[in-house]
């Protein structure tokens, strides 16, 4: 069995790893799109790498989810970030040699999005072997705030300068940091093959068997089950504004390029916040009144933030719906590695994660289709669906299926 100190140390490592990756997802984030404007003006073929993205990690989540529950999560994280570290250094040798297309860009990113759904199911799977469940919050606010510092603050501008300088060099360094993430994954110890139901998986089990199970337990437990609807319906509302702020900051606050990317730099602080606010605020009112709480605190953001037309009032309101967001976060991670079985975690994981983003896919689609009628009124909409959120939150995540934290 593990002490103490060493699943410090193994945690340490696990956060590490995942820092490179996020590092990695940061520079993507600008580096892709930049690639694919370097081989078409087609503005619906650009758009369209988001949408293979996305889709592609539909598709995947739920096999990905017994992936991860059959064999041994770190070496499901490790393999995940290597060969997302080979497939994108085989994309930037390919722009190198002069060998780019499009049908390339699509093929890798299609690639980097399966495997990103594995490393994030994994990385999460892993948390409760190394962190006690009373700190599993203050766990999750830590990653969280490495992953917003990668991903938000150090990822992008380094995306772009490195692009300025040669097309493939954040490429490259993006290869670079997902190898290495999977060989930090490596100095993690190697676990057994997770069972079934407490017992040794029989041999030659159904793979929709393995499926089904997992959804079958998220269906069946109030509070985990719960906590997944209303991420489903979190993740509709957010998308609502999201999906065209980019027009609500130009037309509406009357900002350039520049003024909104400042806009979405405070909203990002407003995240950094929020990881390190969790673990306090949880420990002094418990988790069903922080989740309340950060809900209704997201529907009041977005309500400000339809009715302002002042940049400056507008980052704030984003950056308090962005503390929200990171709260509610990282209180429904905790709670879903604290209550699920070990040997279903994997397979709950993919569950919940479809159901957010078949939400996320209903929300870009609607928020584009009110925002045809006024730019503010997705916004509004979303804030009303976070009421919504609240009150489901209050009648399904009732107290007394609260977990006791010591």
């Amino acid at each position: 069995m593990l002490n103490a100190m060493s699943t410090g140390r193994l945690f340490r490592v696990l956060v590490s790893a995942n820092a490179a990756s996020n590092l990695a997802d940061g520079l993507a984030f600008v580096s892709i799109p930049l690639l694919a404007a370097s081989l078409t003006s087609d503005p619906r073929l650009i758009a369209g790498l988001a949408a293979v993205y996305a889709l592609v990690r539909l598709a995947v989540a739920v096999p990905i989810g017994v992936l991860v529950d059959r064999i041994d999560r770190r070496t499901v994280l490790a393999a995940a970030n290597l060969l997302r570290g080979m497939a994108i250094l085989f994309l930037a040798i390919c722009f190198q040699l002069g060998l780019e297309s499009l049908v390339l860009l699509y093929a890798a990113y299609g690639i980097l999005g399966a495997l990103e759904s594995a490393a994030d199911n994994a990385a999460v799977s892993l948390v409760p072997a190394y962190v006690r469940s009373r700190d599993l919050d203050r766990a999750n606010g830590r990653i969280s705030a490495t992953q917003l510092i990668a991903d938000e603050f150090a990822g992008p501008p380094l995306g772009g300068l490195l692009f300025a300088v040669a097309a493939a060099a954040p490429v490259f360094l993006m290869g670079g940091l997902w190898a290495a993430a999977g060989l930090l994954a490596l100095a993690l110890p190697r676990g057994r093959r997770p069972p079934v139901g407490g017992t040794e998986r029989p041999p030659h089990r159904s793979f929709w068997k393995d499926a089904s199970d997992g959804l079958r337990w998220l269906a069946g437990d109030r509070l985990v089950g719960g906590l997944a609807v209303v991420g489903a319906l979190a993740s509709f509302g957010y998308m609502l504004p999201f999906s065209v702020l980019v027009l609500f900051a130009q037309e509406r606050l009357g900002v350039n390029a520049a003024g909104y990317g400042l806009i979405l730099s405070v909203s990002a602080v407003g995240g950094l916040i929020g990881s390190f606010l969790t673990s306090p605020v949880r420990a002094r009112l418990g988790y069903r009144t922080t989740i309340l709480m950060s809900l209704l605190t997201g529907a009041l953001s977005l309500f400000g933030l339809a009715l302002t037309t002042e940049p400056a009032a507008a980052a704030l309101f984003l950056a308090t719906y962005i503390l929200h967001a990171v709260v509610w976060g990282i209180c429904a991670t905790s709670l879903r590695q604290e209550l699920v079985p070990d040997f279903l975690r994997g397979r709950v994981n993919s569950g919940t994660r479809t159901l957010g983003l078949l939400g996320l896919a209903a929300g870009s689609l609607a928020g584009g289709a009110l925002a045809t009628l006024d730019l503010a009124l997705p916004v509004l909409t979303g804030g009303i669906v976070f009421i919504a959120c609240t009150g489901l939150a209050a009648v399904l995540i009732q107290k007394r299926y609260m977990p006791v934290k010591a």
